[in-house]
């Protein structure tokens, strides 16, 4: 019933659109609808998520419920932040499931096996951004053994910043 599978070239267009929408439901009312739909046609463009999907440091999956996408995630090895002295770490640089199926804990699972890419690669921890507002998402990462160690303000647009917690959980 529950499929996990990595996100090829052939998938892209998919992941573009899955990316774009999960975004706006996660993050839509944090800035103008002007300043999202600039952001997000950017940085889920099909040409930018190829370069990343092609940079080997980045592992990309789909999350697959009863046959249908719900979710993706992005995670990224050898990846550093200033203050944590840990080496080498991973970053949690995306997980996102469809807010139709938020209900269903379904994360919980998706996150786990990210988890484990992380250790097979042995990173010695792993960070991330979350929006200070997105209270769900904190307390999810906080029921994971994650902590806030800094924030950072997140660019949107040239005019907007959302201010994030930097989270990590050592291994």
């Amino acid at each position: 019933m529950i499929k996990i599978h990595p996100i090829t070239p052939l998938d892209l267009e998919r992941l573009s659109v899955l990316s774009k929408s999960t975004f706006v439901s996660s993050h839509g009312k944090s800035a103008s609808k002007k300043d999202i739909d600039i952001y997000i046609h950017y940085k889920y463009s099909v040409k930018l998520l190829r370069k990343e999907l092609n940079d080997i440091n980045n592992f990309f999956y789909f999350f697959h419920y009863k046959n249908e996408i719900l979710g993706y995630s992005k995670i990224s090895i050898n990846t550093e932040y200033p203050s944590i002295m840990e080496k080498p770490l991973a970053k949690l640089d995306r997980i996102y499931i469809d807010e139709k199926y938020l209900d269903k804990k379904l994360g919980q699972m998706l996150f786990n096996f990210n988890l484990e890419i992380v250790k097979q690669h042995n990173q010695r921890g792993i960070w991330l951004y979350t929006w200070t507002e997105n209270q769900r998402a904190i307390k999810f990462y906080q029921k994971n053994d994650f902590k806030i160690i800094d924030e950072r303000d997140f660019k949107i647009s040239k005019s907007h910043s959302n201010p994030n917690y930097i989270m990590y959980k050592s291994l």
